[in-house]
């Protein structure tokens, strides 16, 4: 059983695809070499930037996510656009099909469960 991530962002304006791209690309290099990284991959599909990672488990993605470039990345992501993550336990990694699939499935609940909130 590994950690799979799936990330969805979109990049407020072409103005700002210079930044997100700074930071992806040093991001991406950080997860590909991080110690317990299996898989990294990116890919832009309708408009969004995806990313599909796997994980020895959580808790090396977890050392990832808060360390470093990524770190960064992070507080820079609110001036570049806007998107989100998940993860979850799986013995197999999503193609991208699924992976837009999955990152639109998680968009709804996300909203379902803002919109039961309010």
């Amino acid at each position: 059983m590994h950690y799979v991530s799936i990330t969805g962002f979109r990049v407020r304006s072409p103005w700002h695809l210079p930044g997100f791209f700074w930071h992806a690309v040093r991001s991406m290099r950080q997860a590909q070499a991080a110690d317990g990284n299996i898989f990294a991959e990116a890919q832009r599909i309708e408009g969004v930037f995806h990313t599909l990672s796997v994980w020895r488990d959580r808790k090396a993605m977890l050392a990832y996510l808060t360390a470093g470039a990524h770190r960064k990345a992070m507080a820079a992501s609110a001036n570049l656009g806007a998107g989100y993550a998940f993860g979850f336990e799986g013995d197999l990694v999503p193609d991208w099909a699924e992976v837009h699939a999955l990152w639109l499935e998680e968009g709804a609940r996300r909203t379902d469960a803002r919109q039961t909130a309010a």
